[in-house]
């Protein structure tokens, strides 16, 4: 009976801690001469894995503004951020005194119109243009692998419209 009721405490423990949100920019451009698509990573500063700019949400902007505005911090990317979500993804971020809080990230796409020189990050982290299918393959994340790959599609579709139906 011990063993069970620990695992009840520890179960009501979990649904106890609210999921905490935050805001991510899946910035991408496209490249001069070929026209395709590309997608910025970055590192994060406590660990160095590849990840997209994102943070907790900012009082008095949107989840996309606020995603925008860490996009310009930590990568020093200007650009449009498209209001409507792409999608979402689960991760486990981990606090001071070795506590950690599961997390809901919302990704926003920004087409990146300029790149600064100097920003409020530069120098703390690592920033590398790669293709979609490079960029699902660094993150670690398989929920955000699969929002990279499905958003490569779509900027693809768009870009190669299917063709129309023959009239007869």
């Amino acid at each position: 009976m011990n063993i069970l009721n620990r695992i009840a405490t520890d179960v009501r423990l979990m649904f106890r801690r609210p999921v905490r949100m935050q805001c991510a920019a899946l910035c991408y451009r496209f490249k001069k001469k070929s026209a395709a698509p590309e997608m910025l990573l970055i590192t994060s500063r406590d660990t160095g894995r590849w990840v997209i700019p994102k943070g907790w949400p900012m009082e008095g902007k949107m989840c996309h503004q606020a995603a925008e505005r860490e996009a310009y911090e930590e990568a020093g990317v200007k650009g449009e951020t498209g209001a409507e979500r792409i999608g979402f993804y689960m991760y486990d971020k981990g606090m001071d005194q070795g506590l950690t809080v599961q997390c809901m990230v919302q990704v926003y796409p920004l087409v990146v119109l300029e790149m600064l020189k100097n920003f409020p990050e530069k120098g703390s982290r690592k920033m590398e243009w790669v293709s979609f299918a490079e960029g699902a393959s660094r993150v670690a994340e398989p929920m955000l692998k699969d929002i990279i790959l499905s958003f490569e599609q779509r900027l693809l579709a768009t870009m190669n419209p299917a063709p129309k139906a023959m009239a007869q």
